[in-house]
């Protein structure tokens, strides 16, 4: 039996999925209140058929065609400065983010940073340093995404690389939340193999750091659970044929199930690909997947019997050790490569690197508790 893929969902937000939905961009700006939407996306994809259409559908709904892409792979504060410029030079009252995570994250911060007179720094998700800003000053915003990765389109945070120190940092305020998603995966269909592969690993990530997390939130468990199963059985159908519509949608559920997930927690996952993407400028996703196996043998102590239930789930015969075989098998079949250094990681910054993870938000979040030396010896394993 075929299910029928389209749903209108309001957990966490307003999310209006399914094929072709992109045509109801109007209606989205109507009922997040805006009327003037300026739309932000990455250089990549600024010149790309999808971005055409989409600026075709807001003129048609008559919202213009206001656009802003000078947005780096891993967005930066200049990025920032330099999209907040646009939105009030050119009058407009929210933002419609659009494209991958980095599209996504930078467009949710404009939006946020149009009316703050604070650094972005201030903001930083460090106890309730959010409650710094000025809520009322924070203009509406719509997620479109076009990957099906990251899932920052349901996220009420950002991750900006300060381009000084080249560290990740997490800018939080629940009215980060887009007001209204809309997740069409005809707008996925595009995506070449390696990116599909990459942030397909990036949510099978998402969903498997927080279902490991010791951290107590049986939501976010359930989720992650079932998100884990959606990448096992649609990431291998999106990547082998890209215009599998039902792969592609499914995968976008599974992407915005991991960043609904990860509330309970990531690990040292994210902790090690964060200093790597902000020095070497890797793909996340595709570097969240290198390092995926060895962190699953070094959380081996803490995480064999919850990951034994979770292959069981996932109907993978051989209980831990079958998990991290599946692992290995998959990154195998999605052409991941087989340690950093093919990513150009070199020895010589491994300290540097093992200073900026144990300082990520993530390392909290670990099963086992991540010191300088089993750090160090982590970055080891992975080159």
């Amino acid at each position: 039996m075929s299910m029928n893929l389209t749903g209108n969902w309001s957990y966490p937000t307003a999310i209006r999925f399914g094929a072709g939905r992109i045509k109801e961009i109007g209606e989205a700006s109507a009922e997040a209140g805006i009327k003037r939407p300026l739309l932000v996306t990455d250089r990549g994809l600024a010149s790309l058929p999808i971005t055409a259409r989409m600026l075709d559908l807001m003129e048609e709904a008559g919202l213009g065609r206001g656009i802003f892409s000078d947005v780096e792979p891993n967005p930066n504060e200049n990025n920032l400065a330099a999209g907040v410029a646009a939105f009030r030079e050119g009058g407009h009252d929210g933002v419609i983010a659009f494209g991958g995570g980095s599209g996504l994250d930078l467009g949710k911060m404009v939006a946020f940073m149009a009316g703050q007179t604070r650094p972005v720094w201030d903001f930083e998700d460090i106890g309730d340093w959010w409650k710094r800003a000025d809520a009322d000053a924070i203009a509406p915003n719509i997620a479109v995404p076009t990957t099906a990765g990251t899932g920052s389109e349901v996220g009420r945070a950002s991750v900006i690389t300060n381009s000084q120190t080249h560290m990740k940092k997490i800018i939080f305020h629940p009215k980060v939340l887009p007001s209204v998603v809309i997740m069409d995966p005809e707008l996925t269909v595009g995506m070449p193999p390696m990116i599909t592969a990459g942030t397909g690993m990036d949510a099978f990530a998402h969903c498997l750091e927080a279902y490991c997390s010791p951290h107590f939130h049986p939501m976010s468990q359930g989720i992650a659970l079932e998100g884990l199963r959606l990448v096992k059985e649609y990431l291998p159908r999106a990547y082998t044929d890209g215009h599998d519509i039902e792969a592609r949608a499914q995968m976008l559920a599974a992407a915005a199930m991991g960043a609904v997930a990860f509330q309970k927690g990531l690990g040292a996952i994210h902790a090690l690909s964060h200093p790597v993407g902000a020095i070497y400028n890797t793909h996340h996703g595709t570097t969240n997947a290198v390092v995926m196996p060895q962190v699953l043998r070094f959380n081996r102590a803490a995480i064999e019997g919850r990951l034994a239930q979770a292959a069981a789930y996932l109907e993978i015969k051989g209980g831990y050790e079958g998990f991290c075989e599946f692992v290995d098998g998959l990154n195998a079949e999605l052409g991941i490569p087989g340690g950093l250094s093919a990513l150009g990681v070199t020895a010589d910054r491994l300290d540097e690197m093992t200073e900026m993870a144990l300082k990520d938000p993530s390392v909290g979040g670990n099963p086992v508790e991540m010191t300088r030396e089993n750090t160090r010896a982590l970055f080891e394993a992975c080159l």
